[in-house]
């Protein structure tokens, strides 16, 4: 059964991890963020580095899974300074996908400006 439309808007609404990927993709926006072995995220299209300052955290996504804590995660989309948008995905506290040593206080260093769907992805 499809999802009801978003009647704000006229689309689907974005519910899961995929579906917001899927959307950054079509957006041209395919820019995963890493956390290098230097303590800075990394592009992994063109290796830029980033410090905390030179990023923007534009939307947090929270994904639960149904039955199993571990199946949750978080999608940061931020912005650098040139308006280039990428991503981080991470699981939630205990089960994080970032052992490396900083990670969490990197992300928290990062200043964070909640957007509305439509001024990130123009439109939907």
């Amino acid at each position: 059964m499809e999802k009801p439309l978003n009647p704000e808007n006229s689309t689907q609404a974005m519910n899961t991890l995929s579906q917001i990927l899927n959307k950054l993709r079509s957006k041209g926006y395919d820019n995963e963020l890493k956390f290098s072995d230097h303590g800075r995220l990394q592009s992994s299209n063109d290796n830029s580095i980033y410090d905390p300052s030179d990023l923007t955290i534009i939307k947090t996504y929270r994904f639960e899974g149904d039955s199993d804590p571990s199946d949750s995660s978080v999608l940061y989309i931020m912005e650098d300074k040139k308006g280039n948008k990428g991503y981080v995905i991470d699981a939630y506290g205990a089960y994080t996908s970032h052992d490396e040593t900083g990670f969490d206080e990197f992300i928290q260093k990062i200043p964070v400006e909640d957007r509305e769907e439509q001024f990130i992805f123009g439109g939907l």
